[in-house]
């Protein structure tokens, strides 16, 4: 018998409907306020489950965090797409519903993912924050992310600022 409640693992086409659902609580409530309400609910409705089924066959990496086997989060990640940070991996996102948030699990799945890129010797990994998501620009510097550079995203006409984490090898 087992006492541990958290499940880390590999997503599997059953999880689409769980990962919708997250994504859409987790959005709603990390960027409302920051984003404009329809640009927002536009970004939401495009992450259907047949969204996520897409990204599975496509090959994206996503690793589904549950607690008490309750869908609670997920990350995706894969190879840095930054040129200009000279990490090797990258977090594409990395979300919990936010019943979930503030209590480790974030940091659990975070850790989960860096230890697979220590595995893979790798140079770092690298993440993109919006600058004006303040929990999660605290949550990253909390796991001992580096600000390394700033870029921009366009989002239904507004100029976004991101702020770019990294870990380099040597703190991994």
């Amino acid at each position: 018998m087992t006492l541990d409640l958290i499940d880390l693992r590999a997503a599997r086409p059953a999880d689409c409907e769980a990962l919708a659902s997250i994504h859409s609580e987790a959005w709603l409530g990390a960027y409302r306020g920051v984003l404009h309400g329809l640009d927002l609910q536009r970004m939401v409705s495009r992450r259907g489950e047949n969204w996520w089924r897409g990204a599975l066959s496509r090959g994206v990496n996503i690793k589904i965090l549950s607690v008490a086997d309750v869908p609670a989060g997920y990350a995706t990640f894969g190879p840095c797409r930054l040129t200009n940070t000279s990490m090797d991996g990258e977090i594409y996102e990395l979300y919990l519903k936010p019943e979930y948030q503030g209590l480790g699990f974030g940091r659990r799945l975070f850790e989960d993912i860096r230890a697979s890129f220590l595995e893979q010797h790798g140079s770092g990994l690298a993440v993109q924050v919006l600058s004006d998501n303040t929990p999660a620009r605290e949550f990253y510097r909390a796991v001992g992310g580096q600000i390394a550079g700033k870029s921009w995203h366009r989002i239904g006409g507004r100029r976004l600022e991101l702020l770019i984490y990294i870990w380099p090898r040597r703190s991994l």
